[in-house]
């Protein structure tokens, strides 16, 4: 899972547990979005009513909020890179001896990869943490 947090890392997961009462370490950054990541029984109090939390925890950071479900092994992988790209979507993702294969069509890859590579890179960066493998788009 996650490595290192950061000090900002840590700020944003102080106030997380402070609004929503749900302890997590896993925060991280993909499309100028931060993302939580907690356990699937906790996601709906996460979010709260109607969004409130999210809504709450986005005003206080301005910066916009996600809040997905922890991965449970390899068998949630696509489910969880679905949850954190979304509203792209992608045909489908193999998993090959270390790596992660995404498939996706020429529009797709080019919102996948993002200007300069930072989504690629960013969503490298969050596959190596959580499942210790290498990430690519085909």
């Amino acid at each position: 899972m996650a490595n290192t947090i950061d000090m900002e890392g840590l700020r944003h997961l102080q106030l997380f547990m402070n609004i929503t009462r749900i302890q997590t370490r896993y925060c991280f950054n993909y499309n100028n979005m931060i993302i939580f990541s907690v356990p699937k029984p906790m996601l709906s109090k996460a979010v709260g009513r109607e969004g409130a939390n999210v809504k709450r925890i986005s005003e206080t950071l301005r910066k916009r909020v996600r809040i997905v479900a922890s991965p449970n092994g390899e068998a949630d992988l696509k489910k969880f890179i679905e949850s954190i790209v979304s509203p792209v979507t992608f045909n489908e993702v193999e998993i090959k001896n270390n790596e992660v294969i995404l498939t996706a069509g020429s529009q797709t890859k080019a919102a996948l990869i993002g200007r300069n590579k930072r989504r690629l890179l960013e969503m490298k960066k969050i596959i190596k943490d959580f499942f210790g493998k290498e990430f690519k788009i085909a």
